[in-house]
């Protein structure tokens, strides 16, 4: 009977020794194995905040690359609009083969020629210039001068709206001059397709005056004050 007993309480001696081991060893992986898991979790953060800062980088050099294109769409515009635009900014100047003039003789003031000007089919344009360059031929003693008469700065062409000036070519009362057949007419000095408008008869040139361009034909009889 003691026989069975001590080897009953053997057993459940061993038993409980088993059980302690075991617990033993459950707790000394835990650390080991959540230790392990810690490592591999930060490496996942990682990848994820790489891959959330190649994706903001990304769109950071979209936004630039779209913004720089912009920019430069803008400036292109506005070169365009402040390339179309002519003195002023009120459009587009009238250079003289933009024009159709027509001259017609005078008997006023003793006798001048009135000069007609009228945009062509399907142009609008500004006289931006007050008055217009007139000489008869090539030599300085043939070119007309100014004398300040009427004047309207801008002038609009476009349809039938036209402006005038007004040519006499000679101021003098002695005898003298040189005869001309034909005059030159353009809008500006230096405008490059001068117009050549032929007389109706062959006229005495000597200190030839001009007017400015007016809308009204009553300001552009020229006369010398």
């Amino acid at each position: 009977m003691r026989t069975r007993l001590a080897n009953r309480s053997a057993r459940l001696l061993l038993a409980a020794a088993a059980a302690t081991a075991l617990a033993a060893t459950t707790t000394a992986c835990g650390p080991e194995d959540n230790g392990a898991a810690a490592p591999a979790a930060s490496t996942s953060t990682d990848a994820s905040a790489d891959a959330s800062d190649g994706k903001e980088s990304g769109t950071g050099g979209t936004d630039s690359g779209s913004e720089d294109s912009g920019s430069e769409a803008g400036a292109g515009a506005d070169k365009g609009g402040d390339k179309g635009a002519g003195e002023g900014g009120v459009g587009q100047s009238c250079g003289t083969n933009d024009l159709d003039l027509t001259l017609t003789p005078k008997s006023q003031a003793g006798g001048y020629y009135q000069v007609t000007a009228k945009a062509k089919s399907g142009i609008t344009c500004y006289l931006d210039v007050n008055t217009p360059s007139v000489s008869f031929g090539s030599k300085p003693e043939g070119v007309a001068s100014p004398v300040g008469q009427g004047g309207e700065d801008p002038i609009k062409l476009s349809g039938s709206a036209v402006a005038y000036t007004g040519i006499s070519p000679k101021t003098t009362k002695e005898d003298g001059g040189v005869e001309f057949e034909n005059v030159i007419v353009s809008v500006t000095d230096e405008d490059p397709n001068p117009a050549e408008l032929a007389l109706p008869e062959p006229a005495v040139v000597e200190k030839p005056i001009v007017t400015n361009w007016s809308t009204n034909p009553g300001e552009t009889v020229p006369v010398i004050v």
